[in-house]
């Protein structure tokens, strides 16, 4: 059976329309006294047709508000188990981030891995949910405002009585007429003040409807559309082609970013490390080498001719020259260069170590490690230290230690150390010059395993002798910054909108002499109240604010 919308004012409502778009009249219940309900100005929305086929329920799921508000909680909590640990695009090389996570912490780390939760905001499912929540923005916003943009234009300036009754601001008495003053006189007159109070007045012979700001019923919405430009740049970043991966430049030598026009070259790179007696006693324990601070002098070129041509060098224009240190990037036309990380480039020549005791601190005395040629045997004190293992460029795979090249980059030993004190068999100490992200964890296992009270050091950084560094910068091309400020400055337009104006209406008919006059606001009933009290006492019908809120409703 066909529902049929028409109103008695002739005009045709969408099903589903609590009131009517032109007159206001209620479409149920029209005798009733509660006060109406003027959310979205009672029009026909698709989330609440009765019968829905299954775009519709999907509609409806999406247009919900707790739903958004679920999509949003989810996301807070997601992005927040991010922080627990590191994320896998802070680490740099090739590391087995499984073994990682278990072996640095534990049954938790392991977790952490196996839930995805290492590479949390480049997962899909917490890109899927920025996806969802900018869904549900979209069909929120389009579920409403094309409805209420309907109603506000479709207004019948002569609106039904009891729509006008059953305001929360609303009156109605005998009007009181000067001597030969007729009905559309007055209301004309009540409509010179309304102008004086900046209202948008339309008048039909004795009935009137007047608002202003109704701007501000759009801040919501702008708001949603700023939020959507927002999410849509958040994803964009995640997107390979809008930021650069790692670039690791040699020292001495120039690299180009990919995908772009511009080298890099690493002029110079300085580092400081802690001194032993500067480290606390945990890291002396451990024996770890601290980096204090590291810098690069770089230089950012652009290519200027045979950018494209492999077997031609290519013409490079200087752009721009500065030193790079952790936190202080090198900036130039919205791309970002970031140190973040360096590694020794080959050769360790000849290092100078010390002996030590792990608990005390007390030191043994030094051994000279020559790396391309190191002795079989070491004597330290009253200690001998025999050379069981060397790994030129130690790595560790499968519980093992391995050397990956016969290059000295990170080079290890394995003593057999013998002496007073030891078993007869001596203790076995794995000694790593420069341990490397990678194996730096399983250097102080191998160690605890073993049972080794010995701790090997660098005695001083000048004894350290390499020959080169690279560094690794982290380059990111900022394309997405404009629409993220863009969308951060429409969404605060939008809240400033909803926050300092508000849509204020008022409603009045005149019939046989009565006055029925009511007024809606979608905030500060105090201040319309006041305003349309002083209007009307201009206009010689005495009332005070406390009449016009709607005593048949208790309001």
């Amino acid at each position: 059976m066909i529902e049929n919308t028409k109103c008695e004012c002739g005009h045709q409502n969408p099903v589903g329309t609590v009131l009517c778009e032109s007159c206001g009249k209620p479409q149920q219940d029209e005798n009733g006294t509660e006060l109406l309900e003027m959310r979205y100005d009672g029009v026909a929305r698709r989330s609440q047709k009765q019968q829905k086929n299954w775009i519709d329920q999907i509609w409806s799921f999406l247009s919900s508000v707790k739903v958004a508000v679920w999509l949003i909680l989810i996301t807070l909590i997601g992005a927040s188990l991010g922080t627990i640990y590191p994320q896998q695009n802070v680490f740099v090389g090739n590391i087995d981030l499984a073994q990682y996570y278990e072996t640095q912490y534990g049954t938790p780390g392991k977790i952490y891995y196996m839930l995805g939760l290492h590479d949390t905001y480049g997962s899909f499912w917490f890109q899927g949910l920025l996806v969802l929540i900018g869904a549900s923005l979209v069909v929120c916003s389009l579920d409403r405002v094309l409805p209420l943009y309907r109603a506000l234009k479709k207004q019948k300036i002569r609106k039904h009585l009891s729509f006008i009754q059953r305001q929360k601001v609303s009156h109605q008495t005998r009007l009181e007429l000067a001597q030969g003053e007729t009905e559309e006189e007055w209301t004309e007159k009540f409509e010179q003040l309304l102008r004086k109070r900046h209202y948008r007045v339309h008048r039909e012979g004795s009935a009137l409807l007047a608002e202003k700001y109704r701007f501000s019923r759009w801040g919501p919405y702008i708001n949603h559309i700023g939020l959507i430009i927002f999410l849509l740049a958040v994803l964009l970043r995640s997107m390979t082609a809008w930021e650069v991966d790692y670039v690791p430049v040699r020292e001495g030598k120039i690299a180009q970013i990919p995908g772009t026009k511009y080298y890099l070259e690493n002029k110079d790179f300085r580092v400081e490390y802690y001194d032993y007696d500067e480290l606390t006693p945990d890291f002396q324990r451990r024996n770890l080498t601290i980096e204090k601070s590291f810098e690069t002098d770089a230089v950012l070129y652009e290519c200027v001719d045979n950018c494209d041509n492999p077997s031609v060098e290519p013409t490079l224009e200087k752009l721009k020259e500065q030193t790079i240190y952790v936190n202080g990037p090198l900036t130039y036309q919205g791309l970002s260069v970031f140190e973040v990380h360096f590694e020794e480039t080959p050769q360790l020549l000849h290092v100078r170590s010390q002996l030590r005791m792990k608990d005390t601190g007390e030191t043994i005395g030094t051994l000279d490690l020559d790396i391309q040629n190191p002795q079989d045997v070491y004597t330290v004190g009253d200690y001998t230290l025999r050379v069981i293992g060397y790994y030129p460029d130690v790595s560790f795979k499968d519980g093992r230690l391995v050397t990956l090249s016969k290059d000295p980059n990170a080079p290890a030993f394995v003593f057999l150390i013998e002496g007073p004190g030891l078993a007869e068999d001596g203790h076995v100490h794995v000694y790593m010059v420069r341990p490397v992200d990678q194996v730096q964890y399983q250097q102080e296992q191998l160690n605890e395993a073993a049972g080794s009270p010995f701790a090997i050091g660098v005695a001083s950084m000048e004894d350290l002798v390499i020959s080169e560094y690279t560094t690794y910068f982290n380059v990111k091309q900022e394309r997405t910054m404009p629409f993220i400020w863009t969308g951060a400055t429409i969404s605060m337009i939008g809240l400033i909108l909803g926050f300092y104006w508000h849509h204020r209406r008022i409603w009045m008919r005149i019939d046989n002499g009565v006055l029925t006059i009511g007024a809606h606001t979608n905030k500060n009933w105090f201040g319309i109240r006041q305003e349309l009290t002083a209007a009307l006492n201009k206009a010689g019908v005495e009332v005070d604010a406390k009449t016009l809120a709607n005593e048949v409703n208790g309001s």
